[in-house]
């Protein structure tokens, strides 16, 4: 009886001793594990810093960069816009189509190049429509630009018309700088309304955009353009690698005037040898499936050119 009960504590004992040697073998391994990925995460991941310039302006204003405040809010816009690489990779890709364009009506208009960054970062360059209801490159609200001269009904928004939208923001821009006498709180006042900077301005006594403390989305918006301006600039600084045939190239198309009315935009389309998608593509201010055009007025309307569809390369 006694051998049978020695017997079985040792069976027991050697039992719990191979668990007990399992569990240490298991966790030591898991371990190991952790390490190893935790070191080849490191070695395939780096996430850096980023070095600030050393110095900056912007329409030609320069920017204190030896104020901490304004260091660490353009350090925060450079980053979040570096670390959203799929936006900014979009962001270099349609630039290289549209900055020709937008660049050319700002230099006929007398307002400095920095400013097509805020077609930028209103829209990415995209005609997209805002919860508010702001639409186009410009994120234009109807009133707005009624005021500064596009069209806006059912059939015709020249908020998605780049040219034309262009013309509108410099008008708004201009006067702005006109009132205020610096390009950044123009642009401050493009987000905030000119009624906005004018009460700050009265309530907090100062004259530089830089020196107000403003809403959260206004006080981003010089340095949002700002950071832009800096990776559209110098993307391989910022970690962005492109070739010439990864942008996206502008347009070939010819222009078309009419000045009667389109019953079938469809139907026009086809007899001037392209389809209704690309006539749309190409003219998104056109909003319906025709163009009534009572007053008889003259549209410019683009269609492909010569090489439209061909692909870009090296």
């Amino acid at each position: 009886m006694k051998t049978a009960l020695r017997t079985l504590a040792w069976t027991v004992l050697l039992l719990c001793g191979s668990f007990l040697l399992h569990l240490f073998a298991f966790s030591t391994s898991e371990a190991n594990s952790d390490v190893d990925h935790l070191r080849d995460f490191n070695d395939g991941y780096k996430v850096f810093s980023l070095t600030l310039p050393n110095e900056l302006s912007f329409c030609g204003e320069p920017v204190p960069l030896d104020r901490i405040d304004v260091r660490e809010r353009l350090d925060r816009e450079l980053l979040v816009n570096t670390y959203w690489q799929s936006n900014t990779l979009l962001a270099h890709k349609r630039a290289n189509r549209w900055f020709p364009l937008i660049e050319e009506v700002l230099r006929r208009e007398g307002v400095p190049e920095d400013m097509k960054f805020i077609a930028l970062i209103e829209s990415n360059l995209t005609n997209v429509t805002s919860p508010a209801g702001a639409t186009g490159y410009w994120q234009f609200m109807k009133e707005t630009a009624l005021h500064h001269g596009l069209e806006v009904n059912g059939e015709v928004d020249e908020r998605y018309h780049v040219e034309k939208s262009t013309v509108a923001a410099c008008r708004y821009l201009k006067n702005g700088h006109y009132k205020y006498g610096s390009w950044a709180l123009a642009a401050a006042s493009y987000n905030l309304g000119q009624g906005g900077v004018d009460k700050q301005l009265g309530r907090q006594k100062q004259e530089s955009y830089f020196d107000l403390l403003l809403p959260e989305e206004t006080a981003r918006y010089v340095y949002r353009v700002l950071a832009m301006k800096e990776i559209i600039r110098d993307p391989e600084r910022y970690g962005f690698h492109l070739r010439r045939k990864d942008l996206y190239p502008p347009y070939a198309t010819r222009t078309l005037y009419v000045s009667t009315p389109i019953p079938d935009l469809a139907a026009f389309a086809i007899a001037n040898g392209t389809d209704y998608k690309t006539l749309k593509l190409l003219n998104p201010w056109l909003r319906d499936t025709k163009l009534t055009n009572r007053e008889g007025r003259s549209y410019s309307l683009l269609l492909p050119g010569e090489g439209f569809h061909d692909a870009v390369s090296e």
